[in-house]
């Protein structure tokens, strides 16, 4: 195929890139003597007759002790196709960003070697990231439409993994675990510095961040069958992914990751619609749902303060106790700003946001209680409801246009 019947992004790089192949697939191996020659071989010929663009097949082995360099450095003296690279420690995990961060090429891939994946889903896999539709791929066990043999166990451990990354990582991809993954290779230079782990829980963190930075992740359903004999060791390997995750919602939590400029530098921004200001749909529905909790926190104190307080004193006090949070949670949810710069600033503004809320309900039960001495409780806390929607509104403008603005002006110029 030649390079102006190609795709426009390969067809830039396979113009100007000395032979360089579009496809780069690694296959990461540790003592694999006996599966290494014929899965690689299957490779090669699948690619050869069923892949329409230049390809290449880097065997990665990451510290063997067995024939395993050995094969690999026969089949890519072979192989025109075919390359090997030798790590001296182990780690899939290490072997794939060593490998991907030295390639030429445009998409780099993994799989292991094994081949579980059927390779009928390599090109579906890529094609996405080929057109530029998509930032990376993965082949999904768990999806509707995959069909997967493999015991109880696995599958059992599989599924509770996943629902462990959504209850903590709030990932939404299916399956973080499927050996059968691609990425593009201007996405991968900027994601693969940030990823720490060199093992198994290398492919979560490298999902989650993507996730974060506002990629697209294309989806799969692979056709997969469970190799009877795998080498990984489950119990170590949990225990890994645990201290992983761990340490990923920790970063996550403190703003140590630079996710604001990798967003700007590759996230897709949602499509312009005529006469909405970037971003305001999905603020409102965030500002919505903290301001039904604000508002739920705010009566109850003010029902518990109100028996020992008079009506403006318990107001006083449940808005400034539920200002303080509403104001912290909308710098994190609602407008995306981490980490502690300006807090204490925007606090402040908060504040004189605070004191618009304060005038609007305290006025109305000023109003209230001119025209009715002693109004029936449910009464009061209606007109505190109705004052505070009328609050909520001014609060939202405020916030959106005055105290969270540079912030929300830096992520979206």
């Amino acid at each position: 195929m030649s390079p102006s019947t190609l795709p426009a992004p390969v067809a830039a790089t396979a113009s100007a890139g000395h032979n360089a192949p579009v496809l780069d697939v690694v296959v990461p191996v540790h003592n694999e003597e006996n599966d290494l020659e014929p899965s690689v071989r299957r490779l090669h010929a699948h690619l050869s007759t069923g892949f329409p663009y230049p390809f290449r097949i880097t065997v990665a082995d990451n510290a063997s002790t067995d024939r395993t360099s050995r094969i690999a450095a026969e089949l890519a003296a072979e192989l025109p196709e075919v390359s090997f690279v030798r790590l001296t420690a182990k780690g899939r995990g290490r072997a794939l960003k060593h490998t991907w961060s030295a390639s030429d090429a445009q998409i780099l891939a993994y799989m292991d070697v094994d081949l579980s994946t059927d390779l009928a889903a390599l090109l579906p896999l890529v094609a996405p990231l080929i057109t530029g539709h998509s930032d990376l791929a993965i082949g999904s066990r768990l999806s509707r439409g995959s069909r997967v043999t493999r015991g109880p166990k696995r599958e059992i451990i599989s599924r509770c993994y996943n629902l462990l990354l959504r209850g903590t990582l709030a990932a939404r991809f299916s399956d973080a675990q499927c050996g059968f993954k691609a990425v593009r290779a201007d996405v991968a230079a900027r994601l693969l510095p940030l990823v720490e782990d060199t093992g198994w829980f290398f492919d979560t963190e490298l999902l989650v961040l993507a996730e974060r930075a506002g990629l697209r992740i294309h989806e799969v359903p692979v056709d997969w069958i469970d190799d009877p004999d795998s080498r990984v060791d489950l119990l170590p390997t949990i225990m890994a992914d645990v201290r992983g995750i761990a340490r990923l919602a920790r970063a996550l939590a403190t703003g140590s990751l630079p996710l604001a400029g990798l967003r700007e530098q590759l996230g897709r921004t949602p499509l312009p619609v005529a006469g909405v200001p970037a971003g305001l749909p999905g603020q409102l529905l965030r500002f919505a749902a903290v301001g039904t909790a604000s508002t739920l926190a705010y009566l109850l104190l003010y029902a518990l303060l109100r028996g020992t307080t008079g009506a403006q004193a318990a107001n006083l006090v449940a808005l400034l106790v539920t200002a303080v949070g509403n104001t912290a949670l909308n710098r994190r949810l609602t407008f995306g700003v981490r980490g502690p710069g300006r807090w204490w600033r925007q606090q402040a503004q908060g504040l004189i946001a605070f004191a618009a809320s304060l005038a609007l309900t305290g006025g109305a039960l000023a109003l209230l209680y001119a025209t009715d001495s002693a109004p029936p409780r449910p009464l009061e806390l209606g007109v505190l409801v109705t004052a505070n929607l009328a609050a909520t509104c001014v609060r939202f403008l405020l916030l959106r246009t005055w105290v969270f603005r540079t912030s929300r002006e830096a992520r979206e110029g």
